[in-house]
């Protein structure tokens, strides 16, 4: 879908619904540079020990979700306040685990030559579509069980 499209579909979105997309997608016009350096390095690192031999689509895909896994640990058996409110120790370990799985994302879509930020884009359209806010404002329920 074009920069222009998702405008439109966020413009209508927002005049109907009242939320506040067009904001969200006013920023598609700027640079990818933080991200764009990121992987570059992730390149580098892999390219440096010979790794990428090794960053096949599914191996990489396997990474990601046993790493999102990983996340899961700090918060094993706490409460719903108490995920809240980590102790330093916890959130240097959510930290962690979520630089992980970024990485293992970041290298995916590199590999698959897969834009995040516009997949992002698309996906929040997609999902406003879905999830209309007259409908689901404040609601927990999947979008087919309506």
């Amino acid at each position: 879908m074009s920069n222009s499209r998702l405008m439109h579909v966020a413009e209508v979105m927002h005049t109907r619904q009242g939320t506040r997309y067009p904001q969200v997608f006013a920023a598609t016009s700027t640079p990818m540079s933080e991200l764009i350096k990121v992987r570059d390095e992730l390149r580098a690192f892999a390219a440096e020990r010979d790794w990428d031999q090794f960053h096949s689509p599914k191996n990489l895909a396997s990474a990601l979700a046993v790493e999102a896994a990983e996340l899961l640990e700090p918060f094993q058996w706490l409460t719903e306040e108490q995920s809240r409110n980590l102790t330093e120790k916890q959130l240097a370990a959510v930290k962690s685990e979520l630089a992980d799985v970024q990485i293992y994302l970041i290298r995916l879509a590199d590999k698959l030559e897969v834009d995040l930020l516009q997949a992002v884009r698309d996906k929040i359209v997609r999902n406003a579509e879905k999830y209309p806010v007259n409908k689901f404002k404040g609601s927990a329920r999947k979008y087919s069980e309506t």
